[in-house]
């Protein structure tokens, strides 16, 4: 099972976006755990390699697990760890390895186009104080079959 940490960054009323080229898809900049590597200190290092910033006191939000399928047959999963951050420092990169960044206002995220899933986890983290648990069933096209939130929606 693969285990990634991502990170919402919320300052003012925008949130920083990673726009990845192979679906277009928005995201919390973010990525896979290293062997050996705790949650917080993969969050950190892979948002200041996506981003070039420094986020500074980063508090889990969200812990889903995501599963594909492919009817009955389960294809993959993985664990995602999502942070949030309101401060952040260092020069943000020209040009990202993974997409494009982009500030966002907060009012256009749930416009733009990303998983399925995401949906309901940027809901949660940029209007919630509280942590999440949840699970995501999509197809291999990424097509959202179901999901669980605890607390519900």
């Amino acid at each position: 099972m693969q285990r990634v940490t991502n990170c919402v960054v919320k300052i003012d009323q925008k949130v920083l976006l990673l726009q990845k080229p192979s679906r277009g898809w928005w995201v919390a900049p973010g990525g896979k755990m290293e062997s050996g590597e705790s949650i917080k200190e993969a969050v950190t290092r892979e948002f200041r390699e996506e981003t070039g910033l420094d986020i500074h006191a980063p508090e889990i939000k969200g812990v889903f697990t995501i599963v594909i399928k492919d009817k009955e047959t389960i294809l993959d999963e993985w664990m995602m760890f999502t942070f949030r951050s309101t401060k952040v420092t260092g020069d943000i990169l020209d040009e990202s390895p993974e997409g494009h960044l982009e500030w966002q206002e907060i009012e256009n995220v749930k416009k733009l186009p990303m998983a399925p899933g995401d949906v309901f986890i940027f809901e949660h983290i940029l209007y919630s104080d509280d942590v999440i648990y949840g699970t995501f069933y999509y197809t291999k096209d990424f097509e959202l079959l179901s999901y669980e939130l605890d607390p519900a929606k």
